[in-house]
């Protein structure tokens, strides 16, 4: 199926974007809007999202959902109803390493970032299976090819997501559910704002929400991006340990 194919597939489908408050999942909010694709957008912050469906183009709606708590995970998931797809961008960041642990940042992390997404696919995968249609795709992060130092929290919610979308497209990639994982690397949000260093390849939000719109339009199952830094972190893989951690350090 070509991009033409695929597009005129996904427009006029439903899709309920988790993390769309800000940043890349605000700006992937717009893509899909003027795709012609109607979007439910969710976070925490009922402010951002009422400003944010009053600027799309498109049929658009919002509903505040907190990804740490069960019930309301279930509560947002019934009120949002019956879905053609869904958009896992939620995710906090703080950086520190082991030798500075910050417990209640690093389980934050945890249960955000992976926990979470775990929560709204609990809600919306039996749907999808049970009608043998729909779309996922999961964020996950160049961090989450291999750990890094003072990422303790992130880098690990990261590979964990990359897991659990490896894990899910291994069963259902015969069905009709189709899955996707999107890995970029730096973005100019209010996340990176607070590392202290040199981020290369730093793309602003709209530059990555297009990228991964363009993804999400191909049969491809995974995308790491920008290319000539996600070598670098793929690559890293086959490294032997004294040499990566020389490396990375």
């Amino acid at each position: 199926m070509n991009v033409n194919e695929m597009t005129t597939t996904i427009t006029g489908k439903r899709y309920w974007l988790i993390g769309a408050g800000d940043g890349l999942g605000k700006a992937l909010a717009h893509c899909m809007s003027r795709a012609g694709i109607e979007v439910v957008v969710s976070s925490r912050s009922e402010t951002k999202l009422a400003a944010l469906v009053a600027e799309l183009p498109g049929k658009a709606s919002y509903q505040c959902v907190d990804i740490s708590n069960d019930e309301n995970v279930r509560a947002a998931a019934a009120s949002v109803g019956k879905i053609d797809g869904l958009v896992l961008l939620a995710g906090v960041y703080w950086p520190f390493g082991a030798t500075d642990w910050n417990a209640d940042q690093a389980t934050e992390m945890a249960d955000i970032n992976f926990t979470g997404f775990m929560r709204v696919l609990g809600q919306v995968v039996p749907q999808f299976v049970a009608r043998n249609a729909g779309h996922i795709l999961i964020t996950s992060s160049l961090t989450g090819f291999r750990g890094l130092p003072k990422s303790i929290g992130y880098t690990a919610s990261k590979a964990a997501t990359m897991s659990l979308a490896e894990c899910m497209y291994a069963d259902l990639r015969k069905t009709g559910v189709r899955v996707q994982v999107a890995n970029p690397g730096f973005i100019k949000t209010q996340l990176t704002e607070k590392n202290n260093f040199k981020m290369p390849f730093i793309m602003e939000p709209e530059d990555a929400a297009q990228q991964i719109f363009d993804f999400m339009l191909t049969d491809r199952f995974k995308k790491s991006f920008p290319t000539l830094f996600s070598l670098l972190f793929r690559g890293s893989q086959f490294l032997p340990d004294w040499l990566y951690y020389r490396i990375f350090s």
